[in-house]
């Protein structure tokens, strides 16, 4: 549906860059390729947490809290 309209609309976007910023060209690909870099150092390194794990503990049921209808 969108093969050979899409081809042509990124092919002129390009041409229509490369005449318009061709000094600014090489600012534009070096930041670029610092985002690509540090999305690939931000995936692929989990981050640190700031404290310690929280601890998740579980409170035994009683037959007075299903009584009374509270939940845990």
């Amino acid at each position: 549906m969108f093969g050979r309209w899409l081809q042509e609309l990124l092919s002129t976007r390009v041409g229509a860059l490369l005449v318009s910023a061709g000094k600014k060209l090489p600012e534009i690909a070096s930041g670029m390729g610092k985002a690509v870099r540090e999305y690939k150092r931000a995936t692929a390194e989990p981050e640190p947490l700031d404290g310690p794990p929280a601890q998740h503990t579980q409170q035994p049921v009683t037959d007075k809290a299903k009584k009374d209808g509270a939940r845990t």
